[in-house]
């Protein structure tokens, strides 16, 4: 029986055009860090190179922490004091990235009907983001932060998607039985990889990231409305 629904963000909750969201994210941290001395290219590499550190993060230190050591190599110790700057990026020009998110109502409708149910619900949305940032993401979608009872940042993380060890420890941050567990996401490689785990997945497809091109029949998937249908049946 499943007890736990865990769910994704980014192209799932939150529609988006994954491109169109990382061209926004960056110019708005460019603009926010450049009168600082961030240049453009340079600071765009240094992020993904501390997202790769993340990505491959072993579990021996939180996410946050690969991170900062990863941009601390490229602008060197001091470049940590401006940790409050990227703060307040969040909390302020970040909100604009929204303007090239989608909205779909039937998110919250879903929600909505979960807690009718009585099933608990987790946001496991792959940690590279402050809780800042997730936690706006999550209004975007028309949702607040208090409709699951966990979410994953790269505060309280050690493991990113598709390591199997990030599904892992999600199950024992919640103490719940990955057979008792529904993962919902838009990412073939990155959500349905919590089926070897042992959890049941359910793949939405109106925002699909299939990069490796696998059989999407090899798991119960469609939009929205396959989605409800598939709940009410469990």
């Amino acid at each position: 029986m499943i007890r736990m629904v865990l769910f994704d963000l980014d192209g799932t909750l939150l529609p988006m055009d994954q491109d169109k969201f990382i061209d926004a994210y960056f110019r708005c941290l460019a603009g926010k860090l450049g009168p600082y001395g961030y240049e453009p290219k340079k600071l765009m590499k240094s992020i993904w190179q501390g997202t790769e550190a993340m990505v491959l993060n072993d579990g021996s230190c939180t996410n946050e922490e690969a991170f900062w050591n990863s941009f601390a190599q490229v602008y060197g110790e001091q470049a940590r004091k401006d940790e409050p700057l990227f703060d307040e990026f969040y909390r302020k020009e970040f909100q604009k990235v929204a303007q090239v998110c989608g909205y779909q109502p039937k998110a919250a409708e879903l929600i909505s009907m979960l807690k009718t149910k009585g099933l608990r619900r987790a946001l496991a949305t792959n940690p590279i983001f402050p809780k800042e940032a997730t936690r706006s993401r999550i209004r975007w979608a028309g949702l607040e932060p208090e409709d699951f009872e966990w979410i994953t940042t790269y505060e309280n993380s050690r493991y990113c998607k598709p390591n199997t060890d990030y599904y892992v420890e999600v199950t024992e941050k919640l103490r719940c039985d990955p057979k008792e567990c529904l993962m919902i996401g838009n990412d073939v490689t990155e959500d349905m990889i919590a089926e070897s785990v042992g959890m049941k997945v359910f793949l939405l497809t109106d925002c699909l990231i299939n990069k490796e091109q696998k059989d999407l029949s090899a798991y119960p998937h469609g939009g929205f409305a396959e989605l409800e249908e598939y709940i009410r049946k469990m």
